[in-house]
């Protein structure tokens, strides 16, 4: 079957299933099955695949058609310009949270030798992304998940940072008890109980333990507010990403142990980010 004549074959079915983005979906599948770019698609469509070839990719459409992430079925997500790997234990990058670290590299760059704890790490995008592009700073990741630990252990290797990285299973602070660092950083699960039935069938696939922020998905910022001072050093800054319409609550927790508080918002124009300072 020539490439041409198995793509549209593809798209017809992800479309008949509810997939927005089927003709894409199907190149970035075809792409990764034969380890190229898509362009390559384009210019030799009426190439043949071998049978193995069509057999994998055909089991990657039934798969997609059972509304399974993309970056699940290739293993990978791009962040900041880097091709994380990813695991169905992790949540996906999005580049919404780009900003967040974009906003932690700046902050941090004014700091000698900076060093930062990465609450919910996850695949390890945000923590591995600073230390790639801030060549003196360290950090201490926690996640209360061994599989996502496991996973941001890898990327960390695979960028060559993990000499710089501290890597904890547990729950929040818990593991770094006594430690203070220059920033406290965190993508927490900010979505309400009662909204997760609501999401993207794709969104429902991702580990839900990354998601679930409680009743009205401020749980973890509350936590965040009240024990993150413990662990920065005066003048130290906390940063985190928010849900939409979270942007003022989630200050008016911060205003308790904080100082300057801003609000950052990404190429949308929506409330992303939230930074404060914490001082003794």
């Amino acid at each position: 079957m020539k490439i041409n004549e198995i793509l549209q074959r593809a798209t017809i079915k992800l479309e008949a299933a509810g997939i927005e983005s089927a003709r894409l979906d199907a190149e970035v599948l075809l792409a990764h099955i034969l380890n190229c770019k898509r362009l390559y698609l384009y210019v030799d469509a009426v190439k043949n695949l071998n049978p193995a070839q069509v057999s994998r990719f055909e089991n990657l459409i039934e798969q997609r058609i059972k509304k399974i992430p993309i970056a699940y079925l290739t293993g990978q997500r791009e962040f900041m310009g880097l091709n994380f790997v990813v695991t169905p234990a992790v949540l996906i990058p999005r580049p919404d949270t780009e900003i967040l670290a974009q906003v932690a590299i700046e902050k941090l760059s004014a700091v000698k030798n900076p060093t930062f704890a990465d609450i919910g790490t996850g695949s390890g995008a945000i923590c591995v992304s600073i230390l790639k592009y801030l060549k003196n700073a360290t950090a201490s990741t926690v996640d209360i998940s061994k599989d996502a630990i496991d996973c941001a252990t890898f990327n960390a290797e695979k960028f060559g940072v993990d000499d710089r990285i501290t890597f904890h299973v547990g729950n929040l602070f818990e593991p770094l008890r006594g430690q203070k660092f220059h920033a406290v950083i965190s993508n927490p699960p900010y979505i309400p109980t009662s909204d997760l039935s609501t999401l993207q069938d794709e969104v429902q696939r991702e580990p839900q333990i990354a998601l679930d922020g409680g009743v009205d998905g401020l749980d973890f910022y509350r936590k965040i507010a009240d024990d993150a001072p413990k662990f920065l050093y005066s003048g130290g800054f906390l940063a985190v990403e928010i849900g939409i319409n979270q942007a003022d609550a989630v200050k008016n927790l911060f205003a308790k142990n904080f100082v300057d508080i801003e609000i950052v918002r990404d190429l949308a124009g929506i409330e992303r980010v939230v930074t404060a300072t914490y001082e003794d």
